[in-house]
């Protein structure tokens, strides 16, 4: 069993680092550590068989068989007080325990693979839940555009409930980055293009989300060989685009 670590200055190297990761949501890219908190996130990466460098452990949970054994899993185990460990916590009740693990290098990007493309999307929580609606519904590539909030970061890995784990996720991607892909590109709109029911989805393809006010942008948009409409009858004058996306994907996996 791993023997913990207590740590108890709030200027310890470690505390410092995950306060710069809880305060940048793209602070990974620099420090090349992501920090996931919570236990769930904790266990699914470790049934995915990622790989944890270090748990930092709220030392209030750390008689919970469940929290030891989960935390034990880590190459190391740091034990904090509860106070400092609101520190860098970024929920509003801290969770039990977290995770460092080292920010994972961008995959290669596979051709023909069912794919998502993010399009600027702002909103961390939406960006987190179309990637755990894209890993629900058989999705495996996730594209990020440049402009697109950063993947990686606390609040998208919170609404992301372990769906980074088993994804291909790419950001910070130029649009012609896009070409190499050999599947068609399908967009959706709320006032243009075939309705949902009727449209031809081509099997498999990528879908084109795009900024939460802007939509896709126009040159991305002239790429794509399909547009589509979800019919909304209740006459609202669009969807979320996490709804929507949620709503795409679940009709391309129906079709599969």
């Amino acid at each position: 069993m791993t023997e913990p670590q207590y740590i108890t200055s709030r200027d310890n190297p470690l505390l410092v680092r995950l306060r710069k990761l809880a305060k940048d949501g793209a602070g990974y890219r620099r420090a090349g550590q992501v920090w996931i908190e919570g236990e769930h996130l904790c266990a699914a990466l470790r049934q995915r068989g990622g790989a944890a460098l270090q748990a930092v452990v709220n030392e209030d949970a750390w008689d919970r068989q469940a929290v030891r054994e989960l935390a034990t899993w880590a190459q190391r185990v740091a034990l904090v007080p509860a106070a400092l460990f609101k520190g860098f916590s970024g929920l509003e009740s801290p969770a039990p325990m977290g995770f460092v693990i080292d920010a994972p290098a961008a995959p290669a990007l596979l051709p023909q693979a069912a794919t998502v493309v993010l399009d600027r999307l702002q909103d961390a929580g939406n960006v987190g839940s179309i990637l755990r609606s894209a890993a629900a519904f058989g999705v495996s590539q996730v594209l990020a555009l440049k402009g697109t909030a950063a993947l990686w970061s606390p609040k998208v890995l919170r609404a992301g409930m372990g769906a980074h784990f088993g994804l291909r996720l790419i950001e910070g991607l130029e649009e012609d980055a896009l070409a190499a892909l050999q599947v068609p590109l399908v967009a959706t709109s709320s006032h243009a293009g075939t309705l949902l029911p009727a449209a031809p989805l081509p099997q498999p393809c990528a879908w084109v989300l795009g900024h939460e006010g802007q939509g896709v942008a126009a040159a991305l948009l002239a790429r794509c060989g399909l547009l589509a409409r979800i019919p909304q009858p209740g006459g609202e004058e669009s969807l979320n685009v996490a709804a929507a996306a949620a709503v795409c994907l679940y009709e391309s996996a129906r079709r599969a």
